[in-house]
């Protein structure tokens, strides 16, 4: 743990914000004890740079890797290209064996494939392409899309800060302030406010995600894709997060409405840098008369992994036990809050589990369970991210060693005992909210 914060300490001088994602941060866990780095990473186990082992009961390299870390059937194709070069003059054919299994296999409604590295990169291609096909400007946005100018667009809203656009931990520093207006945002499950958006705004795209913190309403989705359609709207679900974690695709095929396009991301390569744009050929087209280009969208590694992963998602199904494993451990989260007499919220996509206690010191009694469980060999948080490699019995075990921390944080919230005096460093950040 040790080297690992002293080699942060070095990071925070040489790299603005210490790390190149937010979510990574050792801030968002445990501030001045948290490892930071790793030296070896497999199934649910991940050892820092002092070799201390833990297992991974958090989020799972961010929601990335359903099969679990280093997954030997990937890997063993990823070093093959390796040994073949990963990249050349010419182009890869595995781009096209990708694409074609996205389209007649995964996502039948769909054409045509536009291949990236990066989530927010893909979303940002799924926009140009969007407007490209629209012929308008204005983006109606829910959820989380990524950090590109046309998203931070949306908390130009006024000068107070970010707080009536309800992401108040993204701040468009640096966004042109003449894009204010270019994306609105609007609220989840809300059927006025997106309908009042479209019918007083020219709205060319409308992005969203279907699923996350909770289920669409009955009736919700067809209402937007009904909209789209009057309003000659190009409409996106952003399945970056959701895809592939309920089915062998996006989370959308459980609601039988289909959009213009979708984003893929994260777990379509278990870990690799691959993301994909898929959509009708009418919109997908409009690529060709804008100008989308990127050399490291050529490399090798990301479409054979992507190619393997859905391969042994074919066979194994993850879905089921991930979908499992986070039933069971958001039902034992609520177990000891019930044992102890706390209030929490539970919330998440089953295999994207979280929960937040209902109290002035939700913060302080997050950072405390990341402390304690890290003393305990646990990577903990009031998030799990479920993959393979979990399973109850390991559910069980860390239910186990939750249950004094439980008992000491009611103890600190009828005034028994004082939470600030039980951590050993500052309070972890709180993060940003989203729209849905």
């Amino acid at each position: 743990m040790k080297t690992g914060q002293e080699l942060y300490k070095k990071a925070k001088k040489l790299i603005p914000g210490g790390t190149m994602l937010l979510s990574k941060r050792p801030e968002m866990f445990l501030p001045e004890h948290w490892p930071a780095y790793y030296s070896k990473a497999k199934g649910c186990h991940v050892w820092d740079l002092d070799g201390n082992k833990y297992t991974d009961m958090c989020i799972m390299g961010i929601g990335t890797n359903i099969l679990g870390y280093g997954n030997e059937e990937i890997d063993s194709a990823v070093k093959r290209v390796v040994d073949n070069g990963n990249m050349s003059t010419l182009n890869c054919p595995e781009e096209v064996y990708l694409a074609e299994k996205l389209v007649t296999e995964i996502c039948p409604w769909a054409d045509m494939v536009r291949f990236a590295r990066s989530g927010g990169e893909a979303n940002a291609m799924a926009i140009r392409i969007a407007r490209a096909a629209s012929g308008k400007d204005k983006v109606a946005v829910c959820g989380y899309h990524g950090w590109h100018d046309w998203y931070l667009a949306t908390n130009l809203g006024n000068d107070d800060g970010l707080k009536e656009h309800l992401l108040p931990g993204l701040d468009p520093l640096g966004v042109p302030k003449n894009l204010k207006g270019a994306t609105v945002p609007f609220m989840f499950n809300d059927f006025d406010e997106i309908t009042n958006i479209v019918e007083n705004h020219d709205i060319g795209v409308i992005k969203m995600e279907v699923q996350r913190n909770m289920p669409p309403k009955e009736g919700y989705l067809e209402h937007v894709r009904a909209l789209a359609n009057k309003h000659n709207i190009v409409l996106i679900f952003d399945e970056c997060t959701s895809g592939f974690r309920d089915n062998l695709g996006p989370i959308f095929n459980n609601y039988g409405v289909i959009p213009d396009m979708t984003v893929f991301g994260k777990t379509i390569a278990n870990g690799y840098a691959l993301t994909a744009v898929v959509g009708t050929q009418a919109v997908m087209e409009a690529a060709q008369n804008t100008f989308i280009s990127s050399t490291f969208w050529t490399e090798r590694i990301g479409p054979t992994a992507a190619l393997k992963t859905i391969e042994v998602m074919e066979k194994l199904a993850p879905w089921e036990q991930i979908t499992d494993n986070g039933n069971y451990m958001s039902s034992k989260w609520q177990d000891l809050a019930d044992a102890f007499d706390l209030e929490i919220n539970r919330f998440g996509i089953p295999s994207l589990s979280g929960f937040s206690f209902i109290s002035n010191s939700a913060l302080e009694y997050k950072t405390f369970i990341t402390q304690e469980t890290l003393k305990q060999g646990y990577l903990g948080s009031t998030l799990f991210y479920s993959s393979l490699a979990h399973d109850k019995n390991m559910i069980d075990e860390y239910a186990n060693m939750l249950e004094p921390i439980f008992e000491t944080i009611s103890a600190c919230e009828v005034g028994k005992k004082d939470i600030t005096k039980l951590l050993d460093g500052p309070v972890c950040h709180g993060g940003f909210k989203r729209l849905n």
